[in-house]
Formats: structure tokens, C-alpha cells, sequence
């Protein structure tokens, strides 16, 4: 089967890599914009330093220590508004953003915006983000009733999206999840058929449906964005 023309391109990957999973206190570590468009890929990333310790959890992760960035990382003021600036710019030009569990990222790096004193994207923008594509959030809104994970590295091995390398470094990450992306699309005919702000509306329904259904009394998989139902708006 051929690929998607909007699967094709343009479209801007987004990821970070973090001291934790609280989006209201963890920091960004690294991040990566990968912009895709019909026949070539550009990348570039970043390394902040968050001027905190990184918890060894966090490190044995994404393989990125306390003492590296310290020596190597940027300034985080820096490079979270030339992130903002990238990101921002496609968004002008109407490039949909990709992000794996989106929630997560869009809402940790607007409150690392506002920890230093930056605008957040919304206020950039003069609107919401939009239109921005998940491939977990599609995948839970066409395959509900199936058992099992829904990491990244799951659903790459669900839909034979190979040869994607170590995950975990944000680059690679984007890299998969834009891969990802291109498999659903042609996995669910259906959801190919329809366009970017056709499956933000979408998206946003299925998230908050999917929020309703989780167990009250559980403890939620992780603090923050996500299972609290914020998903972009």
C-alpha cells in the first residue's frame, strides 16, 4: 500500500527526554524537532542542562547524567525558545505536530516556558496547538478493546515499524513515532482518509472517553499530563 500524502509530509515530530514524569515539576533534558517532508528528514536536537540533579532512574532511561549536562548542556532559557520558535513557525505554516503521548510533551514544555519566564506556545500563537496528531491516543481510538502495553516500543512491534534503533534518545523517538504514524494510517484505511485537523477533533474525544474509563481507585500511571485528560485542545 502507497503512503498517505499528509503521512508524507510536511509534518514536525516532537520529543523530550525529562528528570521525571510530573509535568508541573520535572524538567526537560533533551529534545528533538524532526521536520518530515516528501522525501527527506531533517533533525535537530538539544541538550539542556536543567540546573537540577537528574534522578538516576531518569538516567538509566535516557542514558543522559547529571554530570553531563552540567559539561555539555545548554542553557535551558536558550533552547526552549529556539524550540518554541521552530515549533511555532511550522504551526504558522500549518504543519501538524507528532508527538507520542503529546499530552505529556506539549504540557511539560509550556511549564518549562513559563519557569523561565517565555511565552508558551498558545500565547505565541494566539490559539491552541493544532492541528497535533498521537499515535497512542489514535491507536487507543481504533483498536480499544485490544489487551497489552501501548509503550512505543510496543505499538512499533504491533505495526512492524522496523529498524527503528535504540528508543529512549529523543531523536529516535520522533524518528519511530513519525513511522508510527504512516503505519496506522495505512493499517486503518479509515483513519488515512481523514485529515490532520480532522483527527485533532477526534483525538481529543477518544483521550478524554479513554481518561473516563480508567479505574478511580487506581493509581493513575503517572503524575501530571495524560491520564488527567488534558490533551490539546
Amino acid at each position: 500500500m502507497t503512503t498517505t500524502p499528509w503521512t508524507a509530509g510536511p509534518l514536525l515530530g516532537l520529543d523530550t527526554e525529562t528528570t521525571g514524569v510530573d509535568v508541573d515539576v520535572d524538567r526537560i533534558v533533551t529534545a528533538a524537532l524532526v521536520l518530515r517532508e516528501p522525501g527527506s528528514t531533517h533533525v535537530r536536537t538539544w541538550l539542556l542542562d536543567p540546573g537540577v540533579e537528574i534522578p538516576a532512574e531518569a538516567t538509566a532511561i535516557h542514558g543522559v547524567s547529571t554530570a553531563h549536562v552540567s559539561a555539555h548542556g545548554t542553557a535551558p532559557a536558550e533552547a526552549l525558545e529556539e524550540i518554541a520558535t521552530l515549533l511555532v513557525d511550522a504551526q504558522r505554516d500549518g504543519v501538524p505536530l507528532v508527538a507520542y503521548n503529546a499530552a505529556f510533551d506539549l504540557s511539560l514544555l509550556d511549564a518549562e516556558l513559563v519557569r523561565h519566564g517565555l511565552p508558551t506556545l498558545a500565547a505565541r500563537l494566539g490559539r491552541p496547538v493544532r492541528p497535533v496528531l498521537d499515535p497512542l491516543v489514535l491507536d487507543r481510538a481504533w483498536d480499544p478493546a485490544r489487551e497489552g502495553k501501548r509503550r512505543l516500543v510496543d505499538l512499533c512491534a504491533r505495526y512492524e515499524v522496523l529498524d527503528v534503533g535504540p528508543l529512549h534518545t529523543a531523536d529516535a523517538d520522533v524518528l519511530a513515532t513519525l513511522d508510527l504514524l504512516d503505519a496506522l494510517a495505512r493499517a486503518f484505511p479509515d483513519l488515512g482518509s481523514l485529515g490532520p485537523d480532522a483527527l485533532h477533533d477526534l483525538q481529543v474525544v477518544a483521550h478524554r472517553r479513554w481518561v473516563d474509563t480508567l479505574d478511580p481507585e487506581r493509581e493513575p500511571p503517572y503524575v501530571g499530563a495524560g491520564a488527567d485528560g488534558r490533551w490539546p485542545s
